[in-house]
């Protein structure tokens, strides 16, 4: 199997991104994966020392094929960083797996990851891969459910690949926006996702927020494409401490999970479809923890 690399973005969280590398070597791949780590300049004097720690400590990496460290000699912030950087590696190899300086993953992640680019590139319904999958307590799949992953509307950004021809076709800079903010049969289909989503959108176009994550979002929707997940998580966000711009204590027990998926068996269906079922539970999830808070969440929710 041809390997995908791995593009990690860190900034000025030291034991976190320790975290993240520790557990990524730990990954039976690993060795035979090659590593981009960017890191992104301090923002203001406040976040240096632990920009400096950060760098030092990726400095001293091992455990993988190859470690190709960018350092930013400005701050980019993450939305630029991710879309140039992601854009450089991918048009390079084909094809990426992604990660912040958060995510905690099981020794199968990568494995899964690359598996999953493999069996469902061709499919031209599929817009990206996760390792990421929602806590028992946040979604519920229905009674009999078999299969080791199931596809949702929304991609996610909690671990994530894809292939250079999805990403080179995103447009990033949302053009048509106007038409869809008023079509509300529209803007209902893309809240299926979330109900947060055309909140975050208007505000990106509003120029009130700075995300990758919801123009690309929004990308998946017009092409009605698919995010492939695992039905147990393969990744642990340890962010939710308020150590991070997105991520509070208040999201912790929605998406943080205490055991990982320690399976190497599973069974990547090719023939996998839309489950209503699972969607259905999804949104309900969502709109049940988040009817009540989700003008304060919806700058920070995701990775943003």
């Amino acid at each position: 199997m041809n390997l995908a690399p791995i593009v990690l973005f860190v900034y000025n969280r030291p034991w976190h991104t320790q975290q993240t590398v520790e557990a990524l070597q730990k990954n039976e791949l690993a060795k035979d994966s090659e590593l981009f780590i960017y890191s992104d300049e301090a923002k203001n004097e406040n976040a240096r020392e632990n920009v400096d720690k950060v760098r030092k400590y990726i400095d001293k990496i091992e455990g993988f094929k190859k470690v190709t460290i960018i350092k930013r000699e400005k701050n980019w912030g993450l939305a630029d960083s991710i879309i140039d950087g992601v854009t450089k590696i991918i048009n390079k190899y084909g094809k990426v797996i992604v990660l912040e300086d958060d995510l905690v993953t099981s020794p199968y992640f990568l494995k899964f990851m690359n598996e999953g680019l493999e069996v469902f590139q061709k499919r031209e319904d599929i817009f990206s891969i996760t390792g990421f999958s929602f806590s028992s307590s946040f979604m519920k799949f229905p009674k009999g459910y078999e299969e080791d992953i199931y596809l949702n509307i929304r991609p996610m950004s909690w671990s994530w690949g894809t292939w250079k021809d999805r990403w080179q076709d995103i447009d990033w800079e949302i053009k048509g926006f106007n038409d869809f903010a008023n079509n509300k049969n529209a803007i209902n289909e893309f809240n299926k996702g979330g109900t947060d989503l055309f909140g975050m959108l208007k505000l990106q176009m509003e120029n009130k927020l700075d995300s990758w994550y919801i123009r690309w979002t929004y990308n998946a929707y017009l092409k009605k494409q698919y995010t492939v997940y695992p039905k147990i998580s393969f990744v642990n966000n340890v962010g939710h401490d308020n150590s991070g711009v997105h991520c509070s204590v208040d999201t912790k027990n929605i998406y943080s999970h205490t055991e990982l998926n320690n399976n190497s068996n599973f069974v990547l269906n090719n023939d996998i479809t839309l489950n209503k079922k699972i969607i259905d539970s999804f949104n309900k999830g969502f709109n049940v923890k988040f009817k009540s808070k989700i003008k304060k969440y919806i700058k920070r929710l995701f990775k943003i």
